[in-house]
């Protein structure tokens, strides 16, 4: 897909912009959350690329895999905890 260099550079700079803000999240849900908003943010623009990015691609779909897991585990421990009455 050919895009123009801004447009490139606006997902490119939206996505850092997005993985920031996530690390300032408290509650680690919201930041694991935001973070794989980032990333997917992130698979646009290496996908974007003339040529795809394998590095940015591989890098970002490796932790937003990691995201989702922990968002999992978690989301499962929450529903044990309201099974338990806890």
């Amino acid at each position: 897909m050919e895009l123009g260099t801004e447009t490139l550079d606006l997902v490119g700079y939206a996505a850092s912009a997005v993985v920031l803000f996530s690390f300032f999240m408290k509650n680690i849900i919201t930041l694991r959350t935001v973070n794989s908003i980032g990333c997917v943010l992130f698979l646009l623009y290496g996908f974007l690329f003339d040529s795809p990015n394998l590095p940015i691609i591989v890098t970002n779909a490796g932790i937003l895999i990691v995201n989702g897991y922990y968002l999992f585990l978690k989301k499962e421990e929450k529903h044990n905890q309201v099974k338990e009455g806890k």
